[in-house]
């Protein structure tokens, strides 16, 4: 049912995807993991669902944390820590790493040019040297992430492509909701770039 959360949250919550996850197990078991931009928390949770040691959710948007804070109730959850703040409160804890980053990041639109990429300096920035950044991307910044990254020598993979319906922006479109082509990226130094 809708919760009523705004569109853009929404986005997060409505958001369809199925995709291949196996290679992300191992760095989910056990590990200690960071939700950027955590929305309601789907991947917080299903994190926490695929054995996470702990999960830190850090989400900027009130009625979102309220859905999160629900969400965790409903599936009787006790080790997601939810920081409320914006994409750089990642580096709140600055002698912890973490293990691994979960993150759905806003896509950079004319109005928040760049905000994608802002959201994976700061993953990379959070994580342990062996550790690795799970996002999601759309499929048409996928040349210009890889060559950004993998010119600083790090491991960059494309896991899964899929769409999502996203709510539609745009006036002059006709439909209520448009298909985007979106990357399922796994990034990480080249130390943690071992075979599967």
């Amino acid at each position: 049912g809708s919760s009523g959360i705004n569109a853009e949250y929404g986005l997060v919550c409505s958001t369809q995807f199925t995709a291949k996850k196996k290679k992300s197990f191992g760095d989910v078991q056990d590990k200690a993991v960071l939700d950027l931009g955590a929305g309601c928390g789907i991947l917080s949770i299903g994190s926490v669902l695929l054995g996470a040691g702990s999960v830190t959710s850090v989400e900027l948007d009130s009625d979102a944390i309220q859905d999160l804070q629900n969400n965790i109730k409903e599936f009787e959850i006790d080790n997601i820590d939810i920081i409320e703040g914006d994409v750089n409160s990642a580096v709140l804890r600055p002698n912890f790493k973490f293990d691994t980053v979960l993150m759905n990041p806003p896509f950079g639109t004319k109005k928040n040019e760049g905000i994608d990429m802002k959201f994976l300096e700061a993953a990379l920035s959070a994580i342990t040297s062996s550790g690795a950044v799970y996002s999601f991307h759309k499929t048409s910044t996928r040349d210009f992430i890889l060559n950004k990254f993998q010119s600083r020598g790090l491991s960059v993979e494309v896991i899964a492509e899929m769409k999502f319906k996203i709510p539609n922006m745009y006036k002059h479109h006709k439909k209520k909701e448009v298909l985007v082509n979106v990357d399922f990226i796994r990034i990480s130094g080249k130390s943690a770039a071992k075979g599967s």
